[in-house]
């Protein structure tokens, strides 16, 4: 544990007064920093002032990386018939209807994100006191309720990441690997604050983005510039 301790100590001195930074900056100070011995992943939190109790303030949507995320994702699917031929054929781990949703209410859960053709629906609404906390329930605000399986699927695939913002106005999301180049991760970055601020509810008033931090997995966080995180 002392060892852990020390290198914790250290990646926080390397971050001690550093506050506003520009988001090339952040995203140098991080990679420099990264020492675990793993690829850890670049983690965004987005302050927002809005107060998602509000149904006119609540935040959600999805934004298509334009280099990834990194991370495997395993997709399940709710279809029957040519539309679970055409999930299994564009790559979907899991295709079913009645015997994946057993398998969902007996706690097995081996997915990261969950679509379903809109048919499906009556099925899968039953399983929303499982899927919803976890935020995998189908949604068609963000295209996971759909009759082009196969485009949701390649999205889910290739680096499309959900966001939706919590309690207290936070909205978090994984946007990458430390591996990546900074300006694969820089580009990241900027797409998600983009589409978290075209996201911006009828209901917000006042500032809206209020504080934009970037971390790895195992690091201290650093405060961005907003204005740099915004897409140029």
């Amino acid at each position: 544990m002392a060892k852990v301790a020390k290198r914790t100590a250290a990646a926080r001195a390397q971050f001690d007064g550093k506050l506003n930074l520009s988001v090339e900056d952040a995203v140098k100070l991080i990679k420099s920093a990264a020492s675990a011995k793993f690829d850890e992943t670049l983690e965004i939190a987005m302050n927002l002032g809005v107060d998602p109790r509000h149904a006119d303030q609540m935040v959600r949507g999805v934004v298509q990386l334009p280099n990834g995320t990194g991370k495997t994702v395993r997709v399940a699917v709710f279809a029957r018939g040519a539309k679970a031929d055409e999930a299994t054929a564009a790559g979907a781990d899991i295709v079913g209807a009645e015997e994946l949703a057993a398998t969902i209410q007996s706690g097995k859960i081996e997915f990261d994100r969950c679509i379903a053709t809109p048919d499906m629906m009556p099925l899968v609404g039953r399983l929303g006191k499982i899927l919803g906390p976890r935020n995998l329930m189908p949604n068609p605000k963000v295209g996971t309720v759909t009759m082009d399986v196969k485009t949701a699927v390649a999205a889910a695939k290739g680096g499309e990441v959900q966001f939706k913002v919590e309690k207290a106005g936070v909205i978090h999301g994984g946007i990458g690997k430390v591996s990546f180049t900074e300006e694969a991760l820089a580009q990241n970055v900027r797409a998600f604050v983009d589409a978290v601020t075209r996201a911006r509810p009828a209901g917000a008033k006042g500032t809206y983005v209020k504080k934009v931090s970037l971390s790895s997995t195992m690091g201290p966080g650093v405060s961005l510039d907003v204005a740099s995180a915004a897409a140029h």
